[in-house]
Parts: C-alpha cells; structure tokens; sequence
C-alpha cells in the first residue's frame, strides 16, 4: 500500500496534468494534450469513437475558447486513484455547452497520462 506522502504526491501530480488538460482545451493547444495523453488514448461517447490524433485535429480547428473570450470555468469534481490507476470526473464548460468527463489515467515510465476519456453532453434538467 501507498505512502500518504505518496498517495498526495500522486494526487499533486494527477491534478497538475488535469490542470494541463484544462489549458490545453481552453486555449486549443494540441501539442500540450498530446503530452498529456497516451498516444493510443480513445476518446468515447455514446456512439460515438475519436482517436487521439483525430481529436487533436479537431481542437486545432475549431474556434478557440481563450480568442472568443469564454469563461474558465473548468473543475475538477472528483479524484480516485488506487495504486497506478486514477479516474478523473471533471467539468467542462466548451463553446457553449458543457460536458461532464472521466479521464482515465495510468502510471506508467515515470508519469501519469490520460488513456481514456468518456464524455457527455450535460444539460440541466429544468
């Protein structure tokens, strides 16, 4: 079993890469989600498969969050982690709409990167 040392270190460094996530996202950059991501990461939806060089394309493309001048307002929700595995549920206010993701992370070669990601569409219920 983990250290609690270790254990807040890992904490530390998953929410250090989320954070990265966060910027990558708002500010469109590809390169830095590249870093962050596991190449033979997928991205998954309800019928819906992307792989990770694929939705990189896309986020180059599209407007980016930082130029159109919208909100921050990115937030991490929940963080689990047991040993070298962690499941990361976030909340991402994008270009209009907002999504509720699980990132999936591995530690593996020295760092943690995101394998997975599973998203949806979140709409409030009124």
């Amino acid at each position: 079993m983990k250290s609690d040392n270790h254990l807040q270190n890992d904490f530390e460094t998953i929410t250090n890469v989320i954070g990265q996530y966060f910027t990558g996202i708002h500010s469109g950059d590809s390169q830095l989600l590249a870093r962050i991501f596991h190449p033979d990461a997928y991205l998954k939806a309800p019928d819906l498969r992307r792989e990770l060089t694929e939705w990189l394309t896309l986020v180059e493309q599209r407007p980016k969050p930082i130029d159109r001048g919208d909100y921050y307002g990115y937030q991490i929700l929940s963080i689990d982690i047991i040993g070298h595995q962690a499941m990361v549920k976030v909340l991402c206010p994008l270009l209009g709409r907002t999504y509720i993701d699980f990132l999936g992370l591995l530690y593996e070669n020295q760092q943690w990167r995101i394998v997975n990601k599973m998203y949806a569409d979140y709409k409030d219920k009124e």
